[in-house]
């Protein structure tokens, strides 16, 4: 992983999450999508948690599988492509040093992504009535929350999160999220 990126992940529930595959994993897709540097923040939660978080934040007073709190305001991440430049200056812009010491202390300053939370239990349910493995529908929640941190919405694209999604669980090694406490 890009070591301009940083990946904080905090497990407050009993599964045994890998907090090295997380961000291994998470590394991977932020890369393929063109992130270069910021930071995102990872929480696996319990249900209750979960529940407090989706009515505070969006109403709905119910448990739900994965929260995604992309950053906010005209501000976006200098490191996704396309996004947070500013472009080049005017030509014949003298904005001298005192400008460029604060470019130099702005690039100093990570780059905050947004946060992932994943309810733990509700991922528990889910792959067990899906058939599948628990460490592939928590990998399946963490890559889905990391593209809603990066502006997809699978409710207005017409399908290209969802190709996405895809691609990045076809390409990720998920088996050894779970495992280490």
């Amino acid at each position: 992983m890009n070591s301009a990126l940083s990946i904080e992940v905090v497990n407050l529930t009993r599964l045994a999450i890998d907090p090295a595959e997380v961000t291994r994993l998470l590394g991977g897709v932020l890369e393929s999508e063109g992130v270069t540097a910021g930071e995102l923040g990872v929480r696996f939660v319990g249900a209750r948690r979960m529940r407090e978080l989706n009515r505070d934040y969006l109403g709905h007073d119910e448990v739900t599988d994965v929260l995604a709190f992309p950053l906010e305001g005209d501000e976006a991440p200098a490191g996704v492509d396309g996004l947070g430049s500013d472009g080049p200056e005017p030509d014949g812009a003298d904005l001298g040093a005192d400008a460029d010491a604060a470019d130099d202390a702005a690039t100093d300053m990570p780059r905050l992504l947004g946060d992932v939370v994943v309810c733990s239990r509700r991922a528990a349910t889910q792959a067990l009535a899906a058939g599948t493995p628990l460490a592939f529908e928590i990998a399946m929640l963490l890559v889905h929350g990391t593209l809603h941190v990066l502006g997809y919405d699978h409710e207005r694209d017409a399908g290209e999160m969802a190709l996405r999604q895809a691609r990045h669980l076809d390409d990720a090694s998920w088996e050894h999220l779970l495992g280490k406490a």
